[in-house]
Formats: C-alpha cells, sequence, structure tokens
C-alpha cells in the first residue's frame, strides 16, 4: 500500500509540519487542539469530509462516558473535552440528558452547532486544518518510520511531511497504509452492528409520554415485530428528544455482518440503513402516540460504524481490566462505560448484551493502548486504539475518545521537546500535564449533582 519512491518524487510538498493528525472526528479534534496548546510546533489535522466532528457531528447528538452509570455518577473525563462542552453550553447549544439504557448521563448537544465549535476551537488554538483531504498513501524511511502522507484533494495529490503522527483516522487507516499490524473486527467474534441514525420532526412529546414513553415503545416495537408488522429489524430501540423543540432522535436502526473497511459491503450497508430508517418512520406514525404528524427530517451523514480496525498497542486492553477495575501506573484516562455489545441474532434481530464496571467505578486506561507495538512516531486515538472486542465496547464513548486525543496530543508534542519516541515519553510528566488541564486520572471521592445549577462545577471553565 505505500507509495514508491519514483511516485512520491513527483507529488508536491503542501505542508511541513511538526505533528499530523489524521481523522477530524472528537478524537482528532481533541488531539490537535492539545499539541497546539502545548505550543512547541505547527500542528496539521486532515479531514476528508467538509466538517469536523466525525461520529459527533455525522451521526449522533450526545457525549456519553462523561459520568459513570448509576444512582451515583462521577464525572471522570474533564481538561480539552470540558472546552467543547462549555464552548456549546455558551451558545445555549447543550444540556444533560439522564441515564439511558445504563450508559450514564449523557451531554446531549446541537450537532449543527458542534460543528462550528470544532472550526472555532482549532482557529483559535492556531491548528491548520485540511478539509476534503482524503489519506491515500504513507511514506516510510528505510527503517520503516513514517516521514510523510500523501492526500488526494480536489486540486490533486499532495505531500504532507510531520515529525509525529496521530491516526485518529477511527479505521487506523494510517496504521493500515503503514502496515502497523492490527486486529479486524470480525475476524474473531461478530463486529458489531452499523446504525443509520435518523431525526424527526413535529413530534408531540408530551403525548409520547403520557402514552408510557420508553417503556410503550418498547412494547409497540416487540408487539410490531411478533405481528410482522412494518417489518422492523430489531425489538428494541431508542428515542430521545433534541436540542430543537419537537424534535427527536433515534438509534434503532441495525445492519449486521458488514466489513465496514470494504466499500462495497459499506455502500450496501448505506443503502439498507436509510430504506429501514423509513420503516421506522411508517411505524412510528401508525403505532406510536404523539408521532401521527412526525416525519424524517435528517439521517446521518453516513452509516455509524462501531468497530473495523483495532491496532495491537504495547497494550491491549481487556475485558477482565474493565469489569475487574485494572489499575495502571501510566494511566491517561478514566472510563467507566458500561461494554455495550450490539450484536445480531439468529433470527435476524439484535441484541444488546452489557457488561457493568462493578460499583459504579471506573477502570484506567493505560497510555500504552495509544501506542502501537514497536512504534516510537505514531499514536492512535480514538475506536482504532488497543482493545480486544469487549474492552472496545466500552471504551468506545465519545469522551473517552477525546481524552484519548487529548492525551496523545500531549504526547506526542512532549516527545518532540524531548527528543525521544512514543514510547519514551515520561509518563509522570504527561500525567501532571494532563493533570494541570483539568484531566482526571482518579475518580472524584464524591458523585456528581447533574443538575443544572451544577453545571459549573461538572465542567469548569479552562
Amino acid at each position: 500500500m505505500t507509495s514508491s519512491p519514483l511516485v512520491l518524487e513527483k507529488i508536491p510538498v503542501l505542508a511541513t509540519v511538526d505533528v499530523l493528525v489524521v481523522g477530524g472526528g472528537s478524537a482528532g479534534c481533541c488531539a490537535a487542539l492539545a499539541a497546539a496548546g502545548e505550543g512547541t510546533g505547527a500542528v496539521l489535522l486532515i479531514e476528508r469530509h467538509g466538517f469536523l466532528g466525525g461520529t459527533s457531528t455525522q451521526m449522533l447528538d450526545t457525549f456519553y462516558g462523561f459520568f459513570t452509570p448509576g444512582a451515583e455518577p462521577r464525572k471522570v473525563v474533564g481538561g480539552v473535552p470540558d472546552t467543547v462542552v462549555n464552548a456549546l453550553d455558551a451558545a445555549g447549544a447543550v444540556f444533560l440528558r439522564p441515564n439511558t439504557y445504563g450508559a450514564g448521563t449523557g451531554v446531549n448537544y446541537n450537532p449543527e452547532r458542534l460543528k462550528l465549535v470544532w472550526d472555532e476551537l482549532l482557529a483559535t488554538a492556531g491548528v491548520r486544518v485540511m478539509l476534503h483531504a482524503t489519506l491515500v498513501a504513507a511514506d516510510q524511511d528505510a527503517e520503516g518510520r513514517i516521514a510523510g502522507v500523501v492526500i488526494s484533494t480536489k486540486s490533486g495529490f499532495f505531500r504532507l511531511n510531520a515529525r509525529r503522527f496521530i491516526d485518529a483516522s477511527g479505521d487506523a487507516d494510517l496504521c493500515n497504509l503503514a502496515d502497523v499490524p492490527f486486529e479486524k473486527a470480525g475476524e474473531r467474534e461478530p463486529a458489531q452492528t452499523l446504525t443509520t441514525t435518523f431525526r424527526m420532526s413535529n413530534v408531540d412529546l408530551p403525548a409520547y409520554a403520557a402514552a408510557g414513553g420508553k417503556r410503550m415503545l418498547m412494547e409497540r416495537m416487540a408487539e410490531a415485530v411478533e405481528r410482522g408488522a412494518h417489518m422492523l429489524p430489531r425489538k428494541s430501540g431508542s428515542l430521545h428528544e433534541m436540542n430543537a423543540r419537537g424534535c427527536i432522535s433515534t438509534v434503532a436502526v441495525r445492519v449486521a455482518d458488514v466489513d465496514a473497511t470494504d466499500f462495497e459491503q459499506l455502500g450496501a450497508a448505506e443503502r439498507e440503513g436509510r430504506r429501514q430508517a423509513f420503516v421506522y418512520e411508517g411505524f412510528f406514525r401508525d403505532c406510536v402516540p404523539g408521532f401521527g404528524a412526525a416525519n424524517i427530517v435528517g439521517l446521518s451523514h453516513q452509516i455509524g460504524v462501531r468497530e473495523t480496525r483495532r491496532v495491537y498497542g504495547e497494550y491491549r486492553l481487556t475485558k477482565e481490566d474493565c469489569l475487574n477495575v485494572a489499575r495502571f501506573d501510566d494511566r491517561v484516562l478514566l472510563c467507566g462505560a458500561p461494554i455495550e455489545d450490539h450484536r445480531a441474532t439468529k433470527d435476524g434481530g439484535e441484541e444488546t448484551v452489557w457488561g457493568y464496571v462493578p460499583g459504579g467505578q471506573a477502570y484506567d486506561v493505560p497510555y500504552r493502548t495509544l501506542v502501537p507495538r514497536g512504534r516510537d512516531e505514531l499514536w492512535v486515538a480514538g475506536r482504532c486504539f488497543s482493545a480486544t472486542h469487549d474492552a472496545h465496547a466500552s471504551c468506545r464513548s465519545m469522551a473517552q475518545t477525546m481524552a484519548m486525543g487529548q492525551a496523545a496530543g500531549t504526547a506526542a508534542t512532549m516527545s518532540l521537546t524531548a527528543k525521544c519516541g512514543a514510547r519514551e515519553v515520561s509518563i509522570p510528566d504527561l500525567q501532571a500535564r494532563l493533570r494541570a488541564s483539568g484531566a482526571k486520572l482518579e475518580a472524584p471521592a464524591q458523585p456528581a449533582a447533574t443538575g443544572r445549577e451544577d453545571w459549573a462545577k461538572n465542567f469548569p471553565n479552562n
């Protein structure tokens, strides 16, 4: 997959920077913000779409993972992710959602406003952003280290050279091009299902709540599946109020048995996801009180992918680490989110298998999960980090991927200053810098209040 030297010589160099971040999702944006915040060099972020945010703006409207689930939630993510939430709050585009499906208190936001927030935060930090720039090749030196990448744009092909790289592409695209070992979802156990989210307007939410809300919805969906009405693909799903009056967002569509790194399979999944969305529209209008006059007003920008490639790092987070509340000396973030494994069933439906971190606690995520095995110029952040299938199903929440981005971005700039590789970064110094920014490496002793009056306590201004 690596371009030959002869071909690379013909491609013009567009930029040479200190830190290059591949992928402008929540992990990549936070990585770039953290790297730029260290003030040690030029930071460049490339993104294949025309806007930033990845899953945070393409499919979803809620950050999960900031709080542990349960009756006494603890806030376990802070730092750079807090600045994102505070910027949304300043625009009046965010509110806290109560615990849903055991995933903990969610931070609901307006995804369209978040696109602008990402733009503004990165511009203020001095990050150079290239949109509509698709990664197509990795340039490696004689020792196999990444020295640059090739991007495809409307203006042609360009080379980008850098000293340090962060793969926040979600699918580990840079790692794949640079021959970094990884495990692909579906090789050992079924890959998690894909979901096209959709939004509906003109919903009478009081009527929906009066008819029984979530409990009633689950009953109606199960009845529809049993009767064969509307041909629903699953017996359960969720909907919630949005940051727009009379509008709801859903997680209901399910598309199984897809290798989302295969463009033809992914294309077929996109079509199937759209088809299912409008099947659900008919069901909601016919069967659910409050939805008689509602209709779909938006589909996710692309189908939501939960897992593809998971890089083999210096350490691999496991199911046992999550459920035994593991502690690591090189921790760089915390996670209390349950294992949430969306699986296809033999009858063609879907089930979600849950595994809860005991006692409402949060486990440590070690720095080594962000460093690909044997690499010194490269970090991963986001859902391509080093974890088994089960651990990944817990630690892929966006608050955690943003925290991964902050840790990777900080470490990358530290390695430049110290003139060392990723594996030699001083963990005590890295942890000290993360703590100084407001990042949480120890769960608070007291539970967080999640009322509006406690906003400043939960999300302090940085």
